[in-house]
């Protein structure tokens, strides 16, 4: 429906807005976001929005220019889970851009508008074009935050994804092959977000973000040089020069002698075995097999 923003815009940065006490509002799932907007004002606002803890799994992404960034951006390019436009104009240029960006836009991709203009026909033709929701401008935190969450908290939302967890009783099992292979049966269909999400997270900027904080070896190797600790530059140097890389130890010795070898891991652990425990059972383990 229709709402007005009663809070008053503020210079950046836009503080964060609490909801009322007695409204409950949902967290989003893991989606992305892409705004477009006219207002600096409504840019920050967005931007709170998106380091709310509620949009703390989505992705949000803003940039200026309304409708007419949109279109452009999107020409040949797939479009997210949702779309935010700004639009400063009136009725008809608002229907129009819409009508424009809709020849680019996925089935699935859920438009929410922010405007200036308070007008039930124009609400109806929104809805009538597959429009979300429609906010009406100024617009604070909590309004972005209330907007996109609830397009997915609503009984009748369509699920965005799903979770397939594969359990192994212990090391060695084969629980991450039948992982791999769950894994590459999804991503032959796999949607257009979902491979932006890939793309994102192999990006310099998330892989050297990755690198700074000594997280691990970045599979980026525009991210090599951020990394601090000396052991895993070390690292990184001998995989890089590697002809061959063996992620899992216990994969490459196979099923049976890498779960002897985890099962005398796991007693060490708990100060029942030693190193050289470890060495004997995995030897034993791989004679056996002979």
């Amino acid at each position: 429906m229709i709402r007005t923003a009663l809070q008053t815009v503020t210079p950046e940065p836009v503080p964060a807005e609490v909801a009322p006490r007695d409204e409950h509002i949902a967290p989003a799932p893991r989606v992305s976001v892409q705004a477009f907007c006219e207002t600096v004002e409504t840019a920050a606002a967005i931007q709170s929005a998106g380091e709310d803890r509620r949009l703390g799994k989505a992705h949000v992404k803003i940039q200026m220019g309304g409708i007419t960034a949109a279109i452009e951006a999107y020409r040949g390019s797939p479009t997210p889970n949702v779309i935010m436009l700004e639009a400063d104009g009136h009725g008809d240029s608002i229907l129009t851009g819409l009508d424009a960006l809709a020849e680019f836009c996925d089935a699935g991709t859920r438009v929410v508008v922010v405007g200036r203009t308070n007008d039930v026909v124009l609400y109806r033709e929104l809805v009538r074009r597959g429009v979300s929701d429609y906010m009406i401008s100024p617009v604070g935190t909590i309004d972005v935050v209330r907007s996109i969450c609830g397009l997915f908290s609503a009984p009748d939302a369509k699920p965005v994804g799903r979770v397939i967890a594969v359990v192994g009783a212990k090391g060695g099992v084969g629980a991450s092959t039948i992982s791999h292979n769950i894994a590459w049966a999804v991503a032959k269909d796999a949607p257009d977000a979902a491979v932006d999400f890939v793309k994102y997270l192999l990006s310099d900027e998330v892989q050297k973000g990755f690198a700074e904080r000594d997280m691990g070896l970045p599979t980026n190797p525009a991210a090599g040089g951020s990394i601090k600790d000396p052991a895993l530059s070390g690292l990184l140097k001998v995989r890089d020069e590697a002809p061959y890389v063996q992620l899992y130890f216990d994969t490459a010795f196979g099923q049976s002698v890498g779960g002897a070898m985890n099962d005398e891991i796991a007693l060490m652990f708990a100060g029942k075995a030693s190193p050289q425990d470890i060495v004997d059972a995995t030897q034993q383990a791989a004679d056996a097999e002979k």
